[in-house]
């Protein structure tokens, strides 16, 4: 943390309940600290460039524009040296791990105490990692898990956005047309996922990435 400037931290979230409680929990934690609020995924890029980066994101895992480690995933590639911390309702060692192996700074369970909480985010501040305590996050991944994570992880920013963008329907045209780039682009970068995710067609990508969470939440469940 920075004596010459204040903290300044993101809660991206989409419950405003839930946003609310965390900017006043942190307000007493951290006397002084700026926040920004975002309740769904374009908010959070735009809350993080408004001013340059924050000093922490606190990011929830499922929100519109991002569902399951997307959003991570395109943050952590964006912003390398931005520490994210997830916030989730769930505390399944499996999720945690998962979040961690993606670049993760740290994961709080909103069932934290706000002493717990401030401990947390002090470390992560400092530079450290926060997990549970009481979660074992020692158990290896499954061989086909972990080369997911891999080849998910070497995705760039923009690759990211246009597999995020993918996994919710939209057509190389519609795509090309929220990013402000051309058709040709984005199917340079589709072919750039597939060959990376070593998959054949964009079906097959999506369910890539989205498999990881279909696996750890089930069916029509999320962690929130």
């Amino acid at each position: 943390m920075s004596d010459q400037s204040p903290t300044r931290i993101v809660i991206a979230d989409d419950h405003p309940l839930f946003r609310g409680a965390m900017r006043q929990a942190i307000a007493q934690l951290l006397p002084g600290v700026e926040i920004a609020e975002a309740g769904d995924f374009s908010a959070t890029t735009a809350a993080i460039a408004a001013r340059g980066e924050p000093d922490l994101v606190l990011l929830d895992l499922t929100m519109p524009g991002a569902q399951g480690f997307s959003g991570l995933l395109f943050l952590r590639a964006q912003h390398p040296s931005l520490p994210v911390v997830v916030v989730s309702g769930t505390d399944e060692p499996a999720i945690i791990r998962k979040c961690m192996e993606f670049g993760a700074a740290g994961f709080l369970p909103k069932s934290l105490s706000v002493e717990t909480m401030g401990a947390a985010l002090v470390t992560v501040l400092e530079g450290g990692t926060w997990t549970p305590p009481d979660i074992d996050l020692a158990v290896p991944a499954d061989r086909e898990t972990a080369e997911l994570v891999r080849r998910l992880a070497s995705l760039t920013p923009q690759q990211v956005r246009v597999l995020m963008m993918l996994s919710e329907g939209l057509l190389n045209k519609q795509i090309a047309y929220e990013l402000s780039v051309s058709e040709a682009t984005i199917k340079a970068h589709v072919s750039a996922i597939l060959q990376k995710l070593g998959v054949e067609s964009r079906t097959q990508a999506v369910i890539a990435a989205s498999k990881i969470a279909a696996g750890q939440w089930g069916p029509n469940m999320a962690a929130d």
